[in-house]
């Protein structure tokens, strides 16, 4: 209702095109994908097997990621024009690289068009896979998921998207802490392999760079956010909405999700989100006693919070899932709260109960 009142209030300064009224609508579709999980998912068979088929597809969209960046460009570029017939980009900028420059490293999209996007998405997959590494009563053969948390993670390493990054570490620590104290030694290695491994000093570099604020990337994040507490502070109470701004001197788009959010929605809008959350998690901190006791539910709830705790902390550095351009990426996030929240409703029923749940 926020959405579609900043949305409304918008229009009275910007010109409403056919593209963003089809894009915002997905964006209201995307968060009804939660009441519809609710309703439709309604026993621990059903949600075992949505929680198998994301982690499978999510392996996929990494396999052809790590794929394609090992192939010769010209090869990766005709394979992904040729969806082109799909609406997807064609020629050779389907190829993204580090600031956008052919001489510095490659970055892996697989089939997102974008890195960082396809860095949140392996946020969310390689924390709910990792998850069922350690689950009683793993989705999948447990040297499967091995397997797949070994590809899921060298892709999003491959994107070189330092939020993605950052906010897979904040989603396996949020594991590791709460649970499964085993991925504590997983993640000191392997944080001991990229900083001395010849390989990945490239990387590393590229993160200090990040840290002290001295790559373009960087600077223009700055630059963006400047601009954007500006937009805030003239509109605070119902953002500018989805369109454009007011004021030609101002644009609606940031790297921080938070920030974006703002823009288009105000302070109200961003403080409902952030209402919404702390709801989210104080029902998984009441349920987490008894769904604890579920073998098969434990890590599925254990891996789709931390994989949204991973995304929030992403979302400080990006802004994929709450973006008109990328619907996809706000389905999936509000796909994963109404999974976690159907885990918190299953968990906390008694035996007798589990098989079914009434619809909301």
């Amino acid at each position: 209702m926020l959405a579609c009142a900043s949305f409304v209030a918008g229009l009275s300064h910007a010109y409403l095109d056919q593209y963003v009224l089809r894009h915002f609508v997905e964006i209201l579709l995307s968060i009804a994908l939660f009441f519809a999980v609710l309703n439709c998912v309604r026993t621990e068979q059903q949600l075992r097997l949505l929680t198998t088929v994301l982690v499978l597809a999510g392996f996929g969209a990494a396999l052809v990621g790590v794929v394609l960046y090992f192939l010769p460009s010209n090869w990766s570029i005709r394979l992904l024009s040729a969806l082109g017939r799909v609406g997807y980009p064609t020629g050779p900028g389907v190829l993204r690289y580090v600031e956008d420059d052919p001489g510095l490293a490659l970055r892996a999209i697989s089939t997102s068009t974008d890195p960082n996007v396809l860095g949140g998405l392996l946020i969310l997959i390689t924390t709910v896979t990792a998850a069922q590494l350690f689950a009683k009563r793993p989705l999948i053969p447990r040297p499967a998921v091995a397997l797949m948390v070994l590809v899921d993670a060298l892709c999003l390493y491959l994107t070189f998207s330092r939020g993605s990054m950052f906010g897979l570490a904040a989603g396996l620590g949020m594991l590791a802490v709460l649970r499964y104290r085993k991925l504590i030694p997983i993640m000191a290695v392997a944080a001991v392999f990229l900083l001395l491994l010849p390989q990945t000093q490239g990387y590393i570099e590229h993160f200090v760079e990040g840290v002290r604020f001295q790559d373009l990337a960087t600077q223009m994040r700055l630059g963006e956010y400047k601009d954007a507490l500006i937009l805030i502070s003239r509109h605070p109470w119902i953002g500018v909405g989805f369109v454009g701004t007011p004021e030609g001197s101002l644009y609606i788009g940031v790297s921080n999700v938070y920030l974006l959010i703002a823009e288009e929605m105000g302070l109200v809008g961003l403080a409902v989100f952030v209402l919404i959350l702390g709801l989210f998690y104080w029902q998984v901190l009441r349920a987490w006693p008894e769904v604890r006791q579920h073998s098969g539910l434990e890590a599925i709830l254990l891996g789709l919070t931390a994989a949204v705790t991973g995304i929030l902390a992403g979302g400080i550095l990006d802004h994929y899932f709450f973006n008109l351009n990328f619907p996809h990426s706000v389905s999936i996030f509000w796909l994963y709260l109404g999974m976690a929240m159907t885990t918190v409703h299953l968990g906390t029923k008694s035996l007798k109960d589990r098989t079914a749940m009434p619809h909301l």
